[in-house]
């Protein structure tokens, strides 16, 4: 199988023969600590994420866990969300009923994802992930900017269309009704152990 790679950002493969790819191509990948993802055939792969981003992935996960109704389990990446055969995204942080995930996979849509932003990725998790994510019909998802520090929070409108219903910087406090009630900081998520 023939695969051609687009070099900007995240390396984007495309299938070079007439068939998209599949989850059961991901098989076939290397294990070489890059993330492998599915978005409607096309292959994404980006670089292992740095310090920064998994602090934040780390912090919120613990943070979100802390405040989760027993019925719901928090995920951070590399847990596969696979609604489609053609479609295989890692969220950063996801959250979805217990009951809907399998050992190895969520195959119906979590309730809230979370996209942490670095270099490789921030266009995909602004457009082509947030667009699937709305088809797909997560009624949450928070784009958060470590460097800023900064969270974009879109929730479904009645018509099935994200809506920013926030967007909270530094020091001040996020205060999520959805899925369920919880403060989040970004500036304490972002800082450096010690205090930086």
């Amino acid at each position: 199988m023939a695969l051609m790679a687009d070099m900007t950002g995240p390396h984007v493969f495309e299938q070079v023969e007439e068939r998209p790819l599949t989850v059961d191509d991901l098989e076939t990948m290397p294990d070489d600590g890059r993330r492998y993802e599915l978005l409607d055939g096309s292959l994404l792969v980006t670089p292992a994420p740095g310090y920064r981003h998994q602090r934040v992935v780390l912090l919120l996960g613990m943070l979100l866990e802390e405040k989760c109704p027993e019925v719901f389990s928090v995920l951070p990446a590399p847990f596969a969300l696979r609604t489609s055969s053609t479609s295989e995204l890692q969220p950063d942080v996801l959250v979805a009923p217990d009951e809907d995930f399998t050992e190895t996979h969520l195959p119906v849509p979590p309730t809230l994802v979370v996209e942490v932003l670095s270099r490789s990725t921030a266009l995909h998790d602004r457009n082509s992930k947030k667009a699937l994510y709305e088809e797909l019909g997560v009624e949450c998802y928070w784009v958060i900017d470590p460097a800023i520090p900064s969270v974009e929070v879109h929730e479904l409108d009645d018509e099935g269309h994200y809506q920013q219903i926030a967007e909270v910087k530094g020091s001040d406090a996020f205060e999520a009704e959805r899925p369920f009630q919880v403060r989040v900081v970004l500036a304490e998520l972002s800082k450096r152990r010690g205090g930086e």
